[in-house]
């Protein structure tokens, strides 16, 4: 679990909520289903135009993504990287059987490669191809929520539209107070609940994917590095100070490997 999202969150429906009680004790005024149904209803229906709906439907991993926890440790990585080029440095036979210890999915095929005999260009191509197609699935995800952002005070302003026409009527043909009180009701809320669902949620998340992306990309750029280094049997000294450099100094490590 991602404690920063999830503190974030509670802390934005917290001032939201935490300002209304104190200008006014009638906490309901702000709920209203017909606003909701015209911002999340629609905001959903221009989602479903803009992308496929495979797309649409990974919305809920997706989400679940953003709330997920990076374990990304990339001066441990570096460390689990040293140790398989020392054991790599012995022989094929050796490093075939170090494999079964990485627990990295990408790295673990590098390696697999090198033991499998790809030649250094073809093992890079296949992994930089990797990371390439992985960034444009995961910035597509990103794209999702940044629309959905976009379209919430979108529709908001629709629905205040609707909320006006609906109190002008009532103001044109005698509907009193009442009528008023409702429409402008109805017109204020949208708005509310657009700039809510977007600057709270929708936008936000889709800042952290981005994030996420480049995290994620500057880990297996790593571990291409370093499977170029297996793949040429480069001493572990010389493995740790080049992976060093995707790490921030204060992380660095120069022990022998």
């Amino acid at each position: 679990m991602d404690i920063a999202t999830l503190v974030g969150i509670l802390l934005g429906l917290v001032s939201i909520g935490g300002g209304i009680i104190l200008l006014t004790p009638d906490f309901a005024m702000f709920g209203s289903m017909s606003s909701f149904a015209i911002v999340f209803g629609g905001m959903v229906a221009s989602v479903s135009v803009a992308f496929p709906l495979s797309e649409v439907l990974k919305l809920g991993s997706a989400m679940g993504a953003v709330f997920k926890g990076s374990k990304i440790k990339l001066g441990f990585m570096v460390d689990d990287a040293v140790e398989i080029s020392n054991v790599g440095r012995k022989g094929a036979a050796d490093l075939e059987k170090g494999i079964e210890g990485i627990k990295n999915p990408f790295f673990r095929d590098g390696v697999q490669m090198v033991v499998d005999g790809y030649s250094e260009e073809e093992l890079i191509d296949i992994l930089e191809t990797r990371i390439q197609y992985r960034e444009i699935r995961e910035r597509s995800q990103a794209s999702l929520f940044q629309t959905m952002g976009v379209m919430a005070p979108a529709w908001g302003m629709i629905g205040t539209l609707i909320g006006l026409v609906v109190m002008l009527a009532g103001f044109g043909g005698g509907g009193g107070a009442d009528a008023l009180g409702s429409g402008m009701s109805a017109a204020l809320i949208t708005t509310f609940y657009g700039a809510v669902l977007a600057n709270l949620f929708f936008l936000p998340m889709a800042a952290k994917l981005i994030t996420r992306v480049s995290s994620t990309s500057t880990q297996q750029a790593m571990f291409v590095e370093a499977t170029r280094l297996i793949h040429q049997r480069k001493h572990p000294l010389i493995v740790r100070e080049k992976l060093n450099s995707f790490i921030p100094p204060k992380e660095w490590k120069r022990e022998e490997g």
